[in-house]
């Protein structure tokens, strides 16, 4: 089985939880202390062995293609002035090995929609998807642990947390067969639930790896929760006829499609950040909080 070279980026959602933050400048560029969302998803492929980045982009998202793109001015700026490190820095954004492509969502249709909009560059390939908003902080990153465990099952895998089943209506909620150890082979998946409809505590979230055959059960799929097409509903879709795992990783996930997740990531970077860690932690400590 060849090794997963292509993941799916996610990025033309609206950002509406973060308005006004998010008229004009896409949630996906928010920063976690001096670095924005979707560049740790990249930095996490790219350190999980991807070499092809896929952006499916809405139109108010020019931002990200101009984050990825080369900036000759500022390089040149930097360089002039010495500012070496920095310059490393804006340099090391997209490895050399490593290619961007951009492609357009023509209108908010869903996750599922949006991953649909990637097969054409995609092709025949299985492939992997992050979700920008789920960042995930680990010693080995999430989707290398999971590309581990698709080469041992020749299967698709789909990241698992344990959640509170009051939280079900913002999951995909699945039920499974059997598992061993953090390996769950997944018996059906249903698209935010209400609490006594979930089936299990095992929550989606947002990294996947999947095979190109998805985007047939996406082309066929109708309309699902929220009037939208779900990725899950494809995945549904795919469990009638091969095996599907879900995967329990290692590390913690900070929801940051939502304001205190947002801020709790922001927090705990910080006081990892050489910059700023130990300034930061000084003024955690003194500051008298109420």
């Amino acid at each position: 089985m060849k090794n997963i070279k292509k993941v799916v980026l996610p990025v033309a959602g609206l950002g509406t939880r973060f308005l006004p933050a998010t008229k004009a400048s896409p949630k996906e560029m928010l920063p976690i202390v001096d670095k924005p969302l979707i560049q740790y998803a990249a930095e996490e492929a790219v350190a999980s062995g991807i070499n092809q980045l896929i952006f499916v982009i809405g139109r108010t998202k020019n931002a990200i293609i101009d984050h990825f793109d080369s900036a000759p001015e500022l390089e040149n700026e930097l360089m002039q002035k010495n500012k070496i490190s920095l310059l490393k820095i804006i340099q090391r954004i997209v490895p050399k090995n490593v290619d961007c492509t951009f492609v357009r969502q023509n209108k908010p249709a869903g996750l599922g929609h949006a991953i649909h909009c990637a097969r054409n560059i995609v092709q025949d390939e299985s492939f992997a998807v992050i979700l920008a908003d789920d960042l995930i902080k680990s010693k080995v990153p999430c989707l290398k642990q999971m590309m581990e465990k698709h080469l041992e099952t020749k299967s698709p895998i789909i990241a698992l947390e344990n959640i509170e089943k009051k939280d079900s209506e913002k999951y995909g909620i699945v039920s499974y067969s059997s598992k061993k150890n953090n390996l769950y082979e997944i018996s059906s998946i249903v698209e935010k639930p209400k609490p006594k409809d979930a089936k299990s505590d095992l929550g989606v979230v947002g990294r996947y790896i999947l095979p190109s055959s998805i985007f047939n059960e996406l082309s066929k799929s109708k309309l699902g929760a929220g009037n939208e097409i779900q990725l899950t509903d494809g995945i549904a879709k795919l469990i009638k006829t091969q095996k599907v795992y879900g995967y329990s990783f290692s590390g913690k996930r900070f929801d940051c499609g939502s304001k205190i997740g947002y801020l709790k990531a922001t927090v705990e970077y910080a006081l990892e950040h050489n910059e700023v860690k130990s300034d930061f932690k000084n003024y955690l400590k003194n500051k008298n909080f109420k």
